[in-house]
């Protein structure tokens, strides 16, 4: 801007600039400050707070029944035999109650007084913020032996509140459209909800949860109910590994108004899976109550291990890293005034809960080991040996990193590092084998693209601890290549690229060495995952070549569709051509010589072998299936498969990490009955299976 633009901003930027959103304004313009994102995530999340209200009425003693239904027209219905919204008269806003809570920010009965002492909807904005985002919506209450009735469109009631008929029993029902403006084309998955719904149902013990999904015929329906609540939900999350310690560890107490329900059990696993919920919220970032259920869990097995002398003297104490290998725990606290960070409530922030869910834990394992010696050995012994690993992948771990710094973090004859020493521009590629490991060399722009062959199938850590792997060559290039380190050492702002882009050929082997790979990210580098770096490049899978004109697909589905288009592109060429002899065959048989009369007939004839072939698909095409990144050249494989401009690079997300976790163990474990069950499952939507 020069000196006069400014001026004139200046001089406009008045009261009248200063806009002011009211009621359920601020949600539609700002919709993933309330529900995350406006992408899948967001659109279930929708889903999520209105259960919650529902689930709130479970804790509080008065439902214990929900049902969530899938209906046509991407329509959700979520009801419950709670007490019922209330339907009279609010004194402050002059409408009722029902009106009130679902077309005001910040209205509930959450906020104190009689309505709840637990609650996961803790900001009061979770159903407005619904109604705000649906082009529909309906709320039928059933109270004092009547039924009411109210609808609204994008957050504002279209209706007042009706009796609509009398009523047995209470309840609430809620049903929504969500706004395609806001949505798109997004739609319901009946798994994730399944997902989710099991989840709550594990959580709030003697609740029955019942899904249907009405978009199909018949119908489908699952039903959740499970007494043993999260002792339970720990069987689930184990079913495919071998647990060390039975029965499953449970604590369940209260100091104050804080309840603190915790399961834990330790299997042959490496890793670590602790799942913490709040007022039934997962928690997905932690917060005081893993802080507090992890301090606590070392304190008790370090001092069981001193007094019954598993250590001894000298020997130092197990570490935090020592005593969760192998752990699943879920630790649910439930609260009066939560202190989440953000609506979408990804951390508790309660200073208190820490104090308690400390004090509870300590006290409930130390019991435990006490009273169950030989699970108490089981235990000590696999922390022990995670304690000795530890020891070991150390000095592993510095030797592979002091080699990496000795060397100037390149890897001669592996590494083909790029110029570019900004993290932010630079990308590195993990390709299989040499011979694509040439052409992607060839091929990149040395700039900014590095470049990393791997010879073979890397370990499958799944089955291997941090000592054993580090002495696998290829995951120590892949290590000191990108930089950050590994295990307790991993630092993510030392990253050396900020796209680490997996590039296998297109068939099973190839498909198998990018599984081998991810489960290397998502067990030891999944920061790399949450900060949206590590992707997949999606080589074409053919080739079709049509005169000088060349094409590449992706897919199957795409390979038939260029070559329609290609086909397409004949028959209109040969009507042209067909047309234009015909004319000129019109013009020389009234003027012409006999001689050029036969030759434009000829020619006709010609024509017409052409068109035939239009209608066949078959002249002048080529189609080749591409078998490795090795058969492309250079220019091909930057053309479709590095180039910024044409290639196609899926982004590896980790939505869900329960059921990342569950396929990994069932992939990749040593567990062979659970992989058959999955294979079989899956077998006739497999696709590309080369045999």
């Amino acid at each position: 801007m020069n000196t006069k633009e400014i001026k004139k901003a200046v001089e406009a930027y008045d009261a009248s600039a200063i806009q002011v959103l009211e009621g359920l304004e601020p949600v539609r313009k700002r919709p993933g400050m309330y529900i995350g994102s406006t992408g899948i995530s967001g659109l279930h999340h929708l889903v999520w707070e209105v259960l919650d209200n529902s689930i709130d009425e479970a804790m509080a003693g008065f439902a214990n029944e929900i049902i969530i239904k899938l209906l046509p027209a991407n329509t959700v219905e979520v009801s419950d035999n709670g007490r019922g919204i209330p339907v009279d008269i609010h004194k402050q806003t002059k409408k009722s109650a029902l009106e009130t809570v679902l077309t005001t920010l910040h209205a509930g009965g959450k906020f104190g007084g009689a309505g709840y002492k637990v609650s996961g909807g803790l900001h009061g904005v979770g159903v407005s913020v619904v109604n705000a985002l649906s082009s529909f919506m309906r709320a039928e209450v059933k109270r004092g032996g009547k039924k009411y009735e109210q609808e609204y469109k994008i957050g504002r009631a279209t209706t007042k509140v009706r009796e609509i008929g009398k009523a047995q029993g209470t309840g609430t029902t809620i049903q929504f459209v969500p706004d395609k403006q806001i949505f798109g084309d997004l739609v319901f998955d009946l798994q994730t909800i399944i997902d989710h719904a099991r989840q709550q149902a594990y959580l709030t013990k003697g609740v029955k949860i019942i899904v249907i999904d009405e978009r199909t015929k018949p119908p489908i329906s699952h039903t959740f109910y499970f007494e043993g609540g999260i002792a339970s939900y720990i069987k689930h999350l184990n079913q495919n590994k071998e647990a060390i310690n039975k029965p499953v560890i449970y604590i369940d107490k209260q100091i104050d108004d804080i309840s603190v329900e915790i399961a834990l059990q330790y299997t042959d696993s490496f890793v670590e899976n602790i799942y913490t919920f709040a007022n039934n919220i997962h928690t997905v970032e932690g917060g005081m109550h893993l802080t507090g259920f992890r301090t606590a869990l070392t304190r008790a097995i370090n001092d069981y291990a001193r007094k019954h002398e598993y250590l001894k003297g000298t020997d130092e104490n197990l570490t935090g890293e020592d005593t969760r290998e192998g752990l699943t725990a879920v630790i649910s606290v439930k609260l009066p005034q939560p202190q989440f960070e953000g609506q979408t409530k990804a951390k508790l922030g309660n200073p208190e809960v820490r104090t308690a869910t400390e004090a509870i834990t300590a006290e409930g394992i130390s019991i435990y080991l006490e009273e169950h010696p030989g699970e108490a050995k089981k235990i000590l012994e696999k922390c022990l040996l995670a304690a000795r690993a530890r020891v070991a992948a150390r000095s592993a771990r510095e030797t592979v990193l002091r080699k990496g710094a000795l060397e100037g973090m390149t890897l001669p004859g592996k590494l083909a590092d790029c110029s570019e020493r900004d993290a932010a521009k630079s990308e590195i590629y993990i390709v299989e084998g040499d011979s694509a490991g040439g052409s992607a060399k060839q091929g990149r722009d040395r700039s900014f693209q590095a470049i990393l062959p791997l010879r073979g199938k890397i370990l499958n850590v799944e089955r291997a601890r941090l000592d054993k792997m580090l002495a696998n060559n290829e995951i120590k290039a892949l290590i000191v290549a990108l930089g950050v380190g590994i295990g307790e050492m991993f630092d993510l702002s030392r990253l050396r690229y900020h796209r680490i882009i997996i590039m296998t050929d297109a068939d099973v082997d190839g498909a198998h060495i990018r599984t081998l790979l991810l489960t290397f990210f998502y067990r030891h580098m999944n920061p790399l995952i949450e900060a949206g770096h590590l992707y997949i490049a999606q080589p074409p899978l053919y080739k079709i070549s049509f005169g000088k004109e060349k094409y590449y697909a992706y897919s199957d589905a795409e390979k038939a569709q260029i070559l329609e288009e290609i086909r397409e592109k004949l028959k209109v060429a040969a009507k042209g051509q067909k047309l234009k002899f015909e004319k000129k065959k019109s013009q020389t048989e009234e003027g012409g010589s006999a001689e050029e009369t036969a030759e434009i007939s000829e020619a006709a004839a010609e024509e017409t072998d052409e068109t035939e072939a239009a209608k066949t698909g078959i002249k002048g095409i080529s189609v080749s299936r591409y078998k490795g990144l090795g058969e492309m050249n250079p220019e091909q494989l930057w053309e479709t498969t590095m180039d910024p401009k044409n290639r196609i690079l899926l982004k590896v997300t980790v939505e869900d990490a329960e059921k990342a976790d569950e396929l990994f163990t069932t992939l990749m474990g040593d567990e062979v009955p659970p992989r058959k069950r999955f294979i079989q499952a899956h077998a006739k939507t497999v696709k590309n299976l080369d045999i």
